[in-house]
């Protein structure tokens, strides 16, 4: 198994010093050598830069199917943001411990940004073996069955497609998969916005792009009133390394107010000496 020694988010280009994670077992040699460093190194920065060349692609209408049987497709999570992770049901370290990972750190997203501004999936990527009771089943062992998730299965062809434009590499090994340990966040129109690699990863690198989306983007037919309070919220919504969690901070809720107030009694005092100028030079 080959393996991170640090999981963060990029949110670019940048590459060079990143080690992602390789999860599922990889074949040794007969004879008992080693993959040869080279070797493994390609894998890693091709992995790496599939992944990371897929930010801004725009997700196909892909058919997929949810964990009651019922069709669906990709288009159908529009609307919102969509916190998306690809797994296989048969594996039996890395894709439990990432799923119960992201379980807690959307459970603070949901306090912080709230509980509907955004949709969460698993999608099974062994096309032959991810049925949707396979998904129910993994998902029952992770405890992530109540929790408002959409558990799902595709064909073979649309699991190849949509995992081109996720920029998610993986490929058979003896003991399953190796694939790249990635969590995929799409926005609202279903476009790559960010990446998040590692089974475990600090909590803003999945918060602060959700964070972006949510408030800091106003949607279609949002009134006035609603765009200023996601305004207020984006701005005093911090994070408190201490606890790992997010809080409202009323401090700059209250600067700003302080702020607004002497600016607007500021306009008044200029419009009222305004005034007054324009009565005595009448007088």
């Amino acid at each position: 198994m080959l393996h991170a020694f640090k999981a963060f988010a990029l949110p670019g280009a940048f590459f060079g010093l990143l080690l992602v994670q390789l999860a599922g077992a990889t074949s040794a040699a007969a004879d008992g050598n080693k993959v040869p460093d080279p070797v493994r190194e390609f894998q890693y920065k091709d992995a790496l830069q599939q992944s990371q060349a897929a930010i801004g692609n725009q997700l196909g209408d892909h058919p997929l199917t949810d964990e009651k049987g019922h069709a669906l497709s990709l288009a159908d999570l529009r609307g919102k943001p969509l916190v998306l992770s690809l797994i296989y049901t048969s594996c039996a370290q890395v894709c439990p411990m990432t799923t119960r990972h992201l379980a807690k750190v959307v459970d603070k997203a949901r306090d912080a940004l709230g509980k509907d501004r955004f949709n969460v999936a698993i999608l099974g990527f062994d096309a032959y073996h991810d049925s949707p009771q396979a998904m129910l089943y993994f998902a029952r062992k992770q405890g992530i069955d109540n929790r408002g998730w959409r558990l799902l299965s595709a064909s073979p062809d649309t699991i190849q497609a949509l995992s081109k434009e996720l920029g998610f590499k993986f490929f058979n090994s003896p003991n399953g998969f190796d694939h790249i340990t990635q969590v995929t966040v799409i926005d609202a129109e279903g476009r790559v916005y960010r990446q998040v690699y590692g089974e475990v990863f600090d909590t803003p690198l999945l918060v602060e792009p959700l964070k972006d989306l949510v408030l800091g983007r106003p949607t279609p037919n949002q009134g006035l009133l609603s765009e200023l309070i996601d305004k207020v919220h984006f701005f005093c919504t911090s994070y408190d390394p201490a606890r790992d969690a997010y809080y409202f901070d009323y401090s700059l809720f209250i600067g700003m107010s302080i702020g607004a107030s002497i600016i607007l009694i500021g306009i008044v005092l200029l419009v009222r000496e305004f005034r007054h100028g324009q009565r005595s030079a009448r007088t």
